[in-house]
């Protein structure tokens, strides 16, 4: 028998009925034929073996080379998922899945399923995301990629700790646990290699307790390449951690800019400076000033960003933007980007001012390029203040 799941088609017992299950093993499969079979009959020994009453759902993701005959004939619970991706089949599996826990691993025969009952034990002391770490376990010879294991995911560990506080050593091992109600409040909306990214991402934004096990990373049992494509895939998982960060994408590099720009300009504003044998004067000014424009716009990214997250239900709510709402309003930005119009028009009069006591024709371009650029700066930040504060009252409709 089969039932229909949004979309999805899963198979039921014998009898048609649901019994309580505590643990789901859910495995994504394409052409997994070498090794779909060997993974569902460890996953199913584990669970007999430790007494856990559990299921182990195969995600099919369109094998064309018999894997789905082979992991029934094994044991499993099949899921049909048509729309390609990663994260797409873990999706299908996990929303057939029974259990009030879920274990999902690869279908490559690299994870030691004999490890699943270390994962339980932390879901049943109040973890709601258990990570296995393949560096605490033991990775086996041939069983990464040398610059996965000293690059890649190190370096995107290192930034997701950075970025969402993450306690997660090893943001990409493949065998993880989960609670089932823990993971519909992440609400995962990746469909491709990401999936794993964003399941630690929300757990960490969301405050859940996310603890760690070790476990062991062996070489995969299949004949053919595997479906990781490093460098595409690698830079998938990076850009996705930018764009759940506006902090670091957008923020702190604006904050910089500004910072940076203000401090060029203080200095040169009262006349050229002298640095060895290197004269610093209205050119450097010039980039000074485009540095703190382009330090605003940045900031007013982050903003809009963060508030398209979270409307969107991206990133969950942050008390700090409601109060940062309730002093920083339409009126507010229009009135600021109307003074700093004013200030630039005052400084074009007087620039043009004092070009007319000249009889307007040739006088000393560095003093009047001193009036000129704030004026010019001040003109353009208003108007880019005034813009953006219609755009971001814009963003705040659905909110509201």
């Amino acid at each position: 028998m089969s039932q229909s799941v949004q979309g999805f088609s899963a198979d039921l017992d014998a009898a048609g009925t649901t019994p309580v299950i505590e643990v789901s093993v859910v495995l994504p499969c394409l052409n997994e034929r070498e090794t779909v079979g060997i993974c569902v009959s460890k996953a199913i020994a584990t669970l007999e073996a430790a007494g856990l009453r559990g299921e182990v759902i195969v995600a099919d993701n369109g094998s064309t080379d018999g894997s789905t005959e082979i992991a029934r004939s094994a044991g499993a619970k099949l899921v049909h998922v048509e729309q390609r991706g990663y994260g797409n089949a873990l999706k299908g599996g996990i929303q057939a899945a029974r259990g009030v826990y879920v274990v999902m691993a690869d279908s490559d025969d690299s994870y030691d399923f004999g490890h699943i009952p270390r994962f339980i034990e932390q879901l049943r002391n109040s973890s709601d995301l258990v990570m296995g770490n393949r560096f605490r376990g033991g990775i086996h010879k041939g069983a990464m990629p040398l610059l996965h294991r000293y690059l890649g995911n190190p370096v995107l560990t290192a930034l997701g700790r950075l970025f969402f506080h993450s306690p997660c050593q090893d943001f990409h091992c493949g065998l993880r646990a989960f609670r089932k109600d823990s993971y519909e409040r992440m609400d995962i909306r990746s469909t491709g290699m990401e999936f794993a990214s964003e399941m630690v991402v929300k757990a960490s934004l969301l405050r859940m307790n996310v603890s760690e096990v070790p476990t062991t990373l062996s070489p995969d049992g299949r004949s053919h390449p595997p479906h990781l494509r490093t460098w595409h895939d690698g830079w998938r998982h990076l850009r996705f951690l930018l764009m759940y960060s506006p902090r670091w994408l957008f923020l702190y590099p604006g904050i910089a800019s500004i910072l940076l720009g203000l401090a060029v300009c203080f200095w040169l504003l009262p006349g050229p400076r002298r640095i060895g044998d290197v004269i610093f004067d209205v050119h450097t000014l010039a980039y000074a000033f485009g540095s703190m424009l382009v330090g605003f716009q940045l900031l007013a990214f982050a903003v809009f960003t963060k508030v398209f997250a979270v409307t969107e239900g991206l990133l969950p709510e942050d008390p700090r933007l409601n109060r940062l709402f309730e002093y920083i309003k339409l009126e507010t930005g229009l009135i600021v980007g109307a003074l700093l119009v004013v200030l630039g028009i005052a400084g074009s009069v007087f620039a043009l001012s004092t070009w007319a006591r000249t009889s307007f024709g040739i006088m000393n371009s560095e003093s009047l390029l001193r009036i000129v650029m704030p004026s010019v700066f001040a003109l353009t930040l208003g108007a880019q203040v005034i813009f953006s504060s219609f755009f971001l009252s814009i963003l705040g409709l659905r909110r509201r």
